[in-house]
């Protein structure tokens, strides 16, 4: 009778060639490969040359890379800020007094030196005027802006903008 082929023998086959192989390359890692000391002839000898011993000792390990040496680190008392991603560049904008009758104040803290715009909108949007605009150092900052014969009754909206954050605060001109 015929025995009839299937599947499960190939499959079978293949696991066992997988493993015996993963077997031989674990075992080929880890034997050591240097070749056994042999007592060479005189004529040998003249073939093979003079060869160097090996000094470092990464060298004998079959590192290939040179570490350099470590150095204990050198402290310096200089401060370096450094900006964390939660930090605010841009805090406690106010404008007062609320409603406006003849000028705003506008009062603004920044965390470090930065570009700050102040322009004033409209309700629409559209840009009014650019009240200020020019790079400031880190600190408090207050702003007096006059509104008479520049802006006609309504709401605006007042957008400070300090590196890429920006704040808006709606006023109310009389």
């Amino acid at each position: 009778m015929r025995r009839s082929f299937t599947y499960a023998y190939v499959y079978t086959y293949a696991w066992v060639v997988m493993i015996a192989a993963a077997i031989f390359i674990s075992f080929s890692f880890t034997a050591d490969l240097k070749p056994p000391k042999k007592e060479f002839k005189a004529d040998t000898i003249l073939l093979r040359g003079k060869t160097k011993p090996v000094k470092n000792s990464y060298l004998k390990n079959g590192l290939h890379l040179a570490l350099p040496p470590l150095k204990p680190a050198v402290t310096s008392n200089i401060k370096v800020n450094v900006a964390r991603p939660d930090d605010k560049l841009l805090s406690d904008v106010e404008v007062y007094p609320n409603p406006v009758t003849d000028q705003f104040n506008l009062k603004y803290s920044i965390s470090r030196n930065s570009n700050v715009t102040i322009k004033i909108k409209d309700v629409l949007g559209n840009d009014i005027s650019t009240v200020f605009s020019q790079r400031v150092e880190s600190g408090d900052h207050n702003l007096n802006y006059p509104v008479a014969n520049k802006l006609t009754r309504g709401f605006y909206f007042v957008r400070v903008v300090a590196g890429t954050e920006s704040v808006i605060k709606r006023i109310l001109v009389l």
